[in-house]
This record gives structure tokens, C-alpha cells and sequence, in this order.
């Protein structure tokens, strides 16, 4: 083939003639990469590769990264994972062989997608999120994806949204803006994990965590800069009580004193915040992840973790609701989230039919559509935890996100206590506007990076940017 036969095959001749006149209308100084650049743009782009490896989440555990290819460039991303799945949420796909990470290697996620998942996506554009992710979802051909392993399918499918963000050249919580079809974005209240305990710590506290959220800030940085300096004030507060061994940190960061009660705790939280001098421009939330301690779906054993003290004084249902109502008469609480075992509805509908501060569902939905459905049906709660790899893809997720925008509810963006250095879930709560982000405690990489990419996507919309402060219950 000759050289004119090949331009005329492919007619370059006219694409390369755009180009020049481009370059001289824009009177570049320099022609040849600006005809480049031009060239490059001028090709839709596709997937043309899918890389998948297994590294390390903050725990040590192995989970799964994704690099996706097109021709704008690599799309890197990774998954977080939790305690444990849940019996309703989508299957984190692990190898169980003992002599490999205890039985947590990622190998065969890792494969699913090097062999099967590439294969299927290979040519598809990056723009089409739901396409991409309907595409795995039916290759794996299970409900709760355990043939490919959600941690292989959403490592794909976030990776192919930061790819679709580059195409269309706008930031990543842009494009996920307009995937959901949302008009306006807004940085969310951050709700930094201060005490940990539960499963998340080493100490006797039962509680999962307590939060603070700087509701009264006027932008995102103000928020996270009262949220460090209560961060730092709380240390202070409980070497003072409890001595320097009170400051090491659980999974999320959170201080680990060695309390015996949420009493004494909310109590440290908020000796720190009256230190601050914000008063009530910072309020308290509590995640009580009531499953852990709750023995036969009846009965709370709060002292769990204290071996001389476990089993002595349980306390009913009934008997929590009256702790909740003090404490929140007491504290400024604003959300408890899981009051109850993630099978109780009938305590958690009661206890949200207060109306006493905002009840959030995450061991109770699990992101589940299904259980989300029914808990919008029986006013059992009113607000989502959204953990994005208990569905498994971006377009399941904003789906979800949206039936609880339907009913009126919040909705809080969370991480998972075993993170990666991924901070998709910044671009995805100002993207979707939820209102409220839960990424731990102003320390430790994993989590700081999520509260470092809301400063810079701040800082890219300037005067576009509304922070939700008190509007953080419900950003319509």
C-alpha cells in the first residue's frame, strides 16, 4: 500500500488538515504539539487493557488494584474491604488457601480479571459507566457477584469511571455528577472518627466509634482544620486521664483510651471540643455497630470485651433506647448509626419514629437495595451508610443512592476499616452530594487522603464550591 493509498484508507488527509488550520488559528508557538494533541482528541477513546495485581490494604490484608488502559492514558485503581462480609452484600472473592495471606490472597479475583474481565471490556468506551459495569455483572451471572468477586468487579468498574472522567476532560466528582444526573455538587461534612473500639480497637469499649462533624465551618478546609485541632485537643485530654497509652490508634485512627463506658467517652469528646473554643459549631455522632455485642438478637452485652465484666449486666432493647435518649438529651449527638442488632427493625423503627436525632442503616442495609427497599417501607431508618464495595459497581451504587434520595433520607459516603490509598470515595460524596463523609480519624495515610483530594476538589471549583454544613442531613 502506498502512502497516498494509506491517508485515503484512513482519511488522515482531512484530519491532518484540521488540525493545521487549529494550530493556526490558535497561533501556538509550538505547531507540532498542538497538532498532536489535537490528533489524540480527535480519537474516541476505548479500553484497550485491563491489568489487575493483589497488594495490601492498612491492614496488611491483601486486596485488589486495577491499572486500565485507554489511549488517554492508565486508570489506576484499588478496593477496600471490611471486618467481615455481611450476609446481604456483595461477595469479596478470597482464595482460602492457608499457606497464601492465611487464606486472604486475592489471586483468583486477580485472574478473573487478567483472563475474563478484560477480555469482555476490551474496545468499550470508558464514557459508558453503566455499560461497562452491566457488562460484568452479566459475565458473572450471580446475584451477589461471587463468581468473579465484587472486589475484582468494582476495582474494574472505578477504574473505568477515571478513565470516562479523562475523556470527557472534567474532574472525576464531575463526571460522577452527572453519571447520577445530579445538577449541583456540594464537599460534604466530614465525620472524623475521634475514639475507636468495637472491633476497630484493642481497648474494652464495645462502641465502635465516636465521630465528631464540624457542621458550623463555613468551607471543607475550615471543617477539616477544626477537626485536627479537636483531634489534637482529645489527645491531650486523654493522656491527661488516661495516660499516653489512651493515644495509640484503632484501625480508623481513632484515640483508644481504655474507657468502661459511652458515657466516659462522649465525656473526653467533649472536653475536647469545648478546648477548641467552637462550641457547638462541632457536633458528636456515634457508631454503635450493636450487631458486635448482641447476644441471641435480644440482649447487648456492653462490657463484651472486658472478660471480668462480660455477661453481668446485659441490657434489652428498650433499655439501649432509654441510654440513647439521655445521651442525646445530654450531648450534642446528631446521627447514631446502628443502634441495634442488624435484625432488629422493629427497635430500630421505633427508636428512628423518635425523631431524635438521625438514625443511619449500614450493618442493617448493607447497601442493599433489597433491604433499603424495605427499610424506606417501614420507616426503619432514615439515612444510608453507602460502603460502594457491598455492591460491587458505580452504577449499583448511584442507584441505591438514589432510592434513598426518593425517600428523603441522607445519605453518609463511608470507608472501610481496611483502606487503600484510593480516594474515589472523596470524589464520589461531592459527586453524588451526600451530604456527610465518614473516611476516619484525621490520621493515618489511608485516611487522610481522602480529606487531602476534598481540600484540592475545594480548591479546583472555587467559587462553585458549597460546603453542606448545616444542610449536611439532606443536600437535595
Amino acid at each position: 500500500m502506498s502512502v497516498q493509498e494509506y491517508l485515503d484508507k484512513h482519511t488522515l488527509s482531512r484530519k491532518i488538515e484540521d488540525a493545521v488550520n487549529a494550530a493556526v488559528r490558535a497561533k501556538t508557538s509550538d505547531p507540532v504539539l498542538f497538532i498532536a494533541n489535537h490528533m489524540k482528541k480527535a480519537v474516541p477513546s476505548v479500553i484497550t487493557k485491563v491489568k489487575a495485581r493483589q497488594i495490601l490494604d492498612s491492614r496488611g490484608i491483601p486486596t485488589v488494584e486495577v491499572d486500565l488502559h485507554t489511549n488517554k492514558g492508565v486508570f489506576r485503581a484499588s478496593v477496600p474491604s471490611g471486618d467481615s462480609s455481611g450476609t446481604y452484600e456483595a461477595i469479596e472473592l478470597r482464595d482460602g488457601d492457608k499457606g497464601m495471606y492465611l487464606g486472604n490472597s486475592v489471586a483468583k479475583a486477580v485472574k478473573n480479571i487478567n483472563d475474563r474481565i478484560s477480555e469482555a471490556l476490551i474496545g468499550m468506551d470508558p464514557k459508558l459507566q453503566a455499560q461497562i459495569d452491566h457488562a460484568m455483572i452479566d459475565l458473572d451471572k450471580t446475584e451477589k457477584k461471587n463468581e468473579l468477586g465484587a472486589n475484582a468487579i468494582l476495582a474494574v468498574s472505578i477504574a473505568a469511571c477515571k478513565a470516562g472522567a479523562a475523556e470527557k476532560e472534567v474532574p472525576l466528582c464531575k463526571h460522577l455528577s452527572d453519571l447520577s444526573g445530579r445538577a449541583n455538587m456540594t464537599l460534604p461534612v466530614p465525620a472524623f472518627t475521634v475514639l475507636s473500639g468495637g472491633n476497630h480497637a484493642s481497648n474494652h469499649f464495645a462502641i465502635q466509634e465516636i465521630m465528631i462533624l464540624p457542621v458550623g465551618a463555613s468551607r471543607f478546609e475550615e471543617a477539616l482544620q477544626w477537626g485536627s485541632e479537636t483531634y489534637h485537643h482529645l489527645k491531650a485530654v486523654v493522656t491527661e486521664k488516661n495516660g499516653n497509652m489512651g493515644c495509640n490508634v484503632g484501625e480508623d485512627g481513632g484515640l483508644t483510651p481504655d474507657i468502661s463506658s459511652l458515657k466516659e467517652g462522649l465525656e473526653l469528646v467533649k472536653e475536647a471540643i469545648n478546648r477548641t473554643g467552637y462550641g457547638d459549631k462541632i457536633k458528636i455522632a456515634i457508631d454503635v455497630a450493636a450487631t458486635n455485642f448482641c447476644i441471641a438478637g435480644t440482649k447487648y452485652d456492653l462490657d463484651i470485651k472486658s472478660p471480668n465484666k462480660s455477661g453481668q449486666n446485659f441490657k434489652s432493647a428498650e433499655d439501649m433506647i432509654d441510654m440513647y435518649k439521655e445521651l442525646c438529651a445530654e450531648y450534642p449527638i446528631v446521627f447514631i448509626e446502628d443502634p441495634f442488632d442488624k435484625e432488629d427493625w422493629e427497635h430500630t423503627k421505633y427508636f428512628s419514629n423518635l425523631g431524635i436525632c438521625q438514625v443511619v442503616g449500614d450493618d442493617l442495609l448493607m447497601s442493599n437495595s433489597k433491604r433499603v427497599e424495605r427499610a424506606i417501607q417501614e420507616s426503619a431508618c432514615n439515612a444510608l451508610l453507602l460502603k460502594v464495595n457491598q455492591i460491587g459497581t458505580v452504577t449499583e451504587a448511584i442507584e441505591v443512592v438514589k432510592l434513598a434520595r426518593d425517600a428523603q433520607w441522607g445519605v453518609v459516603t463511608s470507608h472501610r476499616c481496611g483502606e487503600t490509598e484510593d480516594s474515589f470515595i472523596s470524589d464520589l460524596s461531592v459527586g453524588l452530594a451526600t451530604g456527610v463523609i465518614k473516611a476516619g480519624a484525621p490520621c493515618r495515610g489511608e485516611r487522610t487522603m481522602k480529606y487531602n483530594q476534598l481540600l484540592r476538589i475545594e480548591e479546583e471549583l472555587g467559587d462553585q464550591a458549597v460546603y453542606a454544613g448545616e444542610d449536611w442531613r439532606q443536600t437535595l
